[in-house]
C-alpha cells in the first residue's frame, strides 16, 4: 500500500515507522524539516512509567477526571493499556530516559496525576530526545522525507481519499496515495500568546474540514498556565510545580487554593484561569517561585529552563519568575475511531490533529506524547485491515441534544485582515474567558475576513486561509456549547449538563 504520512512529530514518525516495518511504501511529508515542530519542544515528559503503587487503571482515572467527565473511556483505556509497550519501543529506538542511581527509570509527578508516573529525558528535554531518536530511526529505515512541503488540500473521489495537495518549496504538487495519515498537530497560531512554533497553523484540520471530514471539540483549547512573561513565549514546565514550586500573587500569597483544593497541582484549565484572573486583579504578572529547590537542583533537573531563564536575565534560584498563560494544546480535532480512521475512507488522523476522545475537555499533563506514540502505531497497524462498513468513527459517550446556536452573519465594515488581528481577536473573545456576545463578534469578524479572501498563492496565504477556517469552526463550537466545562469557560454559562453528555459532532462548521 502507498501511504502518505503528513507531519513528522512523534505521531507522524511513529506511524511512518510502523507502516514501513509492516511492508507499506511510505512517504513522510513535513512542513519544515524532520525533527522540528512541537515534539522537540515538549519539556514535561511522557506519562506511563508506572511504579509499584501505580497502574494503568489509576492513570485512566486521572485522565478521565482531568477531562472533566467528557473523555471517552474506551479511548482512554486503549491509551493506558499500550503505554508500557510504546515506552519500551522508544527506549529500543534510542531514547535515554533519565534513571535513578539504581538504574531504574526516574519518575516525576505533574498536576492532576495521583502518582509519579512521568518519564523524562535530559531533565526537561524529553521531546527533543524523542524527536532525535525517531528522526534517526526514520533515516535508518530509509524513509526519505519530503521536507518544506505544506499540506494545502486532500484529493478525494467517491468518498475515498486519493492523495494530498502540497506546496513543495513554493510549487504546487499532488502526491497520490492509497491512504493518508494526518499528523500535522494543532492550531496554536490562532492565538496571540502560544507555546506553539510558527508553523502550527491548523493545516490538517482545515483540509479535513474542506474535504467534509467530521470534527469535534475544537472549543477545548488548553492554555498552559506558566509561560515566561518576558520576551518570546517560553514554557515553564508543569514538572517544576510537580517538584514543589508554587504560584504567588503580588502579596506573596498562594492564591490558586482559592480556586481548587489541589492548588498548583490542579488541572491546567483551573490554574490557567486563576493566574489570568489574579494578574488582571493586581495588574502585575503572577510569579512562579521555585527558589526552595535550590540552584543545583534546578540546573540538574531543568537544564533547558535554567539556561533560557538565565539568558533572559533571571536567576530563578533566587527570585520567582513572572509567568502568564498561553495557548498550548488542542483537545479536539478530526474525529477518529480507536485506530485513527476518520469519516473519510482512507484518511487517518493521529496526534494533536485528531479527536480521539482521550482528552475530553482538558488534557492531563504528559499524555500528549503518549497519545502520539500509541495512536500512531495503531493507525499504521489498521492499514492492513479492511475499512469498516456501516460504522461511523467517533465518540462513544452519550450526546446532548441542545438547540444549535444562532449563526452570526459576517460583520459589516470588517477591518482589513491581518494574522495578528485574528490572533488578538481569538485571544480576547475565544480564549480563557468567553461570552456569547464576544463569540458572536468574533464569528462575524472572521466570516467577513473569509468573504474578502483572495485565492491563496503563497505558503503564508494558505496558512492564513487555514487559520481563518479553523478559527470560524472553533468560535462556532464555543458559541454552541453554552455551559462551562474543562478548558471551555463561558462567563455567561447556562447550568451545567450532566458530566457524560456531549453535543453532536460538527460535520462541517
Amino acid at each position: 500500500m502507498n501511504v502518505v504520512v503528513v507531519g513528522a512529530g512523534i505521531a507522524g514518525m511513529t506511524a511512518a515507522l510502523h507502516a514501513h516495518e509492516a511492508g507499506h511504501t511510505v512517504t513522510l511529508v513535513t512542513k519544515g524539516e524532520v525533527g522540528e515542530g512541537c515534539t522537540p519542544l515538549a519539556q514535561g515528559g511522557i506519562a506511563g512509567g508506572y511504579g509499584p503503587d501505580d497502574s494503568p487503571a489509576a492513570h485512566a482515572d486521572d485522565t478521565l477526571t482531568a477531562g472533566a467527565g467528557l473523555g471517552d473511556r474506551p479511548a482512554v483505556e486503549t491509551l493506558v493499556a499500550a503505554s508500557s509497550a510504546r515506552i519500551a519501543e522508544l527506549i529500543a529506538r534510542g531514547v535515554a530516559f533519565d534513571r535513578a542511581a539504581d538504574g531504574s527509570l526516574q519518575r516525576g509527578r505533574e498536576a492532576a496525576h495521583s502518582h509519579a508516573r512521568i518519564l523524562h529525558a535530559g531533565g526537561d528535554a524529553t521531546g527533543a530526545a524523542i524527536a532525535t531518536a525517531l528522526t534517526a530511526a526514520v533515516r535508518r529505515a530509509g524513509i526519505a522525507p519530503v521536507e518544506r512541503a505544506m499540506l494545502t488540500g486532500l484529493t478525494v473521489a467517491d468518498g475515498t481519499v486519493r492523495g494530498v495537495e502540497l506546496l513543495h518549496d513554493g510549487h504546487p504538487t499532488v502526491r497520490t496515495a492509497d491512504a493518508v495519515i494526518l499528523a500535522t498537530g494543532g492550531d496554536g497560531q490562532l492565538y496571540d500568546h502560544t507555546t506553539n512554533p510558527a508553523g502550527v497553523t491548523g493545516d490538517g484540520i482545515a483540509v479535513a474540514l474542506a474535504a467534509g471530514a467530521a470534527v469535534a471539540d475544537l472549543e477545548f483549547v488548553q492554555f498552559h498556565p506558566t509561560v515566561l512573561a518576558s520576551g518570546p513565549a517560553f514554557l515553564i514546565s508543569e514538572a517544576v510545580r510537580g517538584e514543589g514550586a508554587v504560584l504567588l500573587d503580588a502579596d506573596g500569597r498562594r492564591f490558586v487554593f482559592d480556586s481548587h483544593p489541589d492548588g498548583e497541582l490542579a488541572p491546567r484549565d483551573v490554574v490557567a484561569r486563576a493566574i489570568a484572573a489574579q494578574a488582571a486583579r493586581q495588574d502585575v504578572p503572577v510569579r512562579l517561585d521555585a527558589t526552595m529547590l535550590g540552584a543545583a537542583t534546578l540546573a540538574r533537573r531543568f537544564p533547558t529552563i535554567d539556561r533560557v531563564t538565565r539568558e533572559r536575565g533571571f536567576d530563578w534560584s533566587r527570585d520567582p519568575l513572572p509567568v502568564t498563560p498561553a495557548a498550548h494544546y488542542l483537545m479536539g480535532g478530526v474525529v477518529t475511531d480507536l485506530d485513527g480512521r476518520t469519516t473519510i475512507r482512507g484518511l487517518y488522523a493521529v496526534g494533536e490533529v485528531a479527536r480521539t476522545g482521550v482528552h475530553g475537555a482538558n488534557r492531563l499533563a504528559s499524555n500528549s506524547l503518549l497519545e502520539g506514540a500509541v495512536f500512531g502505531a495503531r493507525a499504521a497497524a489498521a492499514l492492513a485491515a479492511p475499512w469498516p462498513t456501516g460504522v461511523h468513527p467517533g465518540p462513544t459517550t452519550p450526546r446532548a441534544t441542545a438547540t444549535p446556536a444562532p449563526e452570526p452573519a459576517a460583520t459589516t465594515g470588517t477591518p482589513p485582515f491581518a494574522r495578528r488581528a485574528l490572533q488578538q481577536l481569538m485571544w480576547d473573545e475565544v480564549g480563557l474567558h468567553r461570552t456569547a456576545r464576544g463569540l458572536e463578534r468574533a464569528l462575524g469578524t472572521i466570516r467577513g475576513w473569509i468573504i474578502a479572501q483572495q485565492p491563496p498563492q503563497s505558503a503564508r496565504d494558505h496558512e492564513d486561509a487555514h487559520l481563518l477556517h479553523v478559527a470560524e469552526a472553533t468560535a462556532a463550537a464555543a458559541l454552541a456549547r453554552r455551559i462551562s466545562v474543562g478548558a471551555h469557560h463561558r462567563a455567561d454559562a447556562e447550568p451545567a449538563a450532566p458530566a457524560t453528555a456531549r453535543p453532536p459532532i460538527l460535520e462541517t462548521v
